[in-house]
């Protein structure tokens, strides 16, 4: 098998605030007349664009600013201008490291998340699973598929082992190797039981799951806060990191008794990590998971590195363009933090899981804005910056450098109060 090529890039996007137009009460006496509009070619007149649905009361996890509706900047002097196209109905950027939110736009809005989705299934359930184990594939397992579902081509009685169906989920976003995994995690329904569980733990609370592989369903949302939150924690696991970050990988084919199994080549569905669809690759990329459905558009969560910095940005539905939107954001958003280090107050704080928090930010209930991350926060490094392309024995994967990005190991913690914290 041979090593192919790898990519970098990442990006995400933004949505302006609707401008609300202020009309009069009443139209002076003397007024002319308005001239009627002009008719559509059937006699009736053009109907008025929509405006854009402002987004409901927030959460404010994190710091009171991420609770507000609108873009969330604190630039300092000399600080960059945020890019003037951006039309993401929610994006957020943070580091990766310290988890200073750099700005965002409408962070806490719930809306569906296709299949970033899966970020959280994997981060939920990849921990379990020993990446070696092999599973015979049953028609139960396949139960549910929704129709539609973007696969990677599992078959029913075949054998596949847990790392070919983490390469399935993570490239080609497959909801058939998610049932099969779900499957082996005790079904769907304890799956969406335990990733729910996960989410609370991870203080990922717009996060309602119904499906673990983020198919359209009535009720299940996330937010662009809370899938940067999941992505920071499946980033400090290396199973996760070695899959988000694969380029391009042998997956198999067709078994039959005497002959050797048949492979076929998967490529990420990534665009920022591949250059497909006309977008360039973006230097430093790393991970992680993109997304489209009719009911969320196009969703993506992304990890880049540059220097010692490094980045997650989301970005959630944007309205400008086509497919490419969402990365073309994204990247102009990774471009923005990059250049706006040390240059922005931070408006509020990616908070550590609830098992490492010790400090009330955490609580929804208590929450308020910090200009900085928490008093007493420690990094604990991760190791090195982005090399060149790694590959795995055999040459069957194709890593991006992002097999080295690394977040920190302890999670910040802040003053202890009574009865202590723990680092995870």
């Amino acid at each position: 098998m041979s090593a192919k090529k790898t990519a970098l890039t990442v990006l995400s996007a933004a949505l302006l605030a609707p401008v609300v137009l202020m009309a009069s009460a009443s139209a002076p006496v003397h007024a002319a007349p308005t001239p009627p509009p002009a008719a559509d070619g059937k006699g009736q007149p053009p109907k008025a664009p929509d405006a854009p649905a402002p987004p409901p009361a927030m959460s404010t996890v994190g710091g009171a600013r991420l609770g507000q509706p609108g873009t969330q900047v604190n630039p300092l002097p000399g600080a960059p201008a945020l890019p003037a196209n951006l039309s993401g109905r929610s994006w957020i950027v943070a580091d990766a490291e310290t988890g200073e939110v750099l700005a965002a736009h409408n962070a806490h809005w719930r809306l569906p998340p296709a299949s970033t989705m899966k970020m959280l299934f994997a981060d939920t359930v990849l921990p379990g699973l020993p990446k070696d184990q092999v599973h015979h594939v049953t028609d139960q397992d396949m139960d549910g598929v929704g129709p539609g579902s973007s696969l990677v081509g599992v078959k029913e009685d075949h054998d596949y082992t847990v790392h070919d169906l983490w390469l399935g989920v993570f490239l080609r976003s497959g909801n058939d190797a998610v049932h099969v995994l779900s499957a082996m995690n005790g079904g769907i329904d304890k799956t969406v039981k335990d990733m729910q569980a996960h989410a609370e733990e991870l203080q990922a609370l717009d996060t309602h799951v119904v499906s673990p592989d983020g198919y359209d369903a009535p009720e299940q949302v996330s937010s662009a806060y809370d899938l940067t939150l999941i992505a920071r924690s499946g980033l400090q696991k290396q199973d996760f990191r070695e899959y988000c970050g694969t380029a391009e990988a042998k997956f198999p084919g067709r078994q039959e008794a005497g002959r050797p199994r048949e492979y076929f080549e998967i490529q990420n569905t990534n665009r920022l990590m591949t250059g497909a669809g006309g977008i360039t690759p973006y230097k430093g990329i790393a991970g992680v998971k993109n997304g489209n459905t009719t009911m969320a558009g196009s969703t993506f969560t992304g990890a880049a590195q540059r220097g010692d910095r490094k980045l997650l940005v989301t970005v959630m539905n944007p309205d400008n363009g086509g497919l490419n939107s969402v990365y073309e954001e994204t990247a102009e958003l990774f471009d923005w933090g990059f250049a706006a280090a040390g240059k922005v107050k931070p408006v509020g704080e990616l908070v550590p899981p609830k098992s490492a928090d010790a400090t009330p930010l955490g609580s929804p209930a208590t929450s308020h804005e910090k200009d900085g991350p928490a008093a007493g926060a420690e990094a604990a490094g991760g190791g090195g910056g982005l090399g060149t392309a790694l590959g795995i024995a055999g040459g069957a994967l194709v890593l991006l450098a992002g097999g080295a990005f690394v977040v920190n190991r302890r999670w910040p913690h802040g003053r202890r109060g009574p009865g202590g914290g723990t680092d995870a």
